[in-house]
């Protein structure tokens, strides 16, 4: 079985009416990872992660979930 991580960051940023590097400030990385991210092909630290949550002041577990495929 293969997991992944599933992510509703685009979803939050797009609802706050955000940008990319507004969010890659705001946390600390470069526009870059915060595509990659949104896309699925980087999986943030928990520090991270953590902080991309307290910024949308939602928990982590709203942000990020496990995917199971076969």
């Amino acid at each position: 079985m293969q997991e992944s991580i599933k992510n509703k960051v685009p979803d939050y940023r797009v609802n706050l009416g955000i940008t990319q590097e507004d969010l890659a400030r705001a946390v600390g990385v470069s526009r870059q990872t915060i595509i990659a991210l949104e896309k699925g092909n980087y999986t943030p630290s928990i520090l991270l992660a953590l902080k991309i949550a307290h910024f949308f002041k939602v928990s982590v577990e709203k942000l990020f979930t496990i995917s199971y495929e076969k």
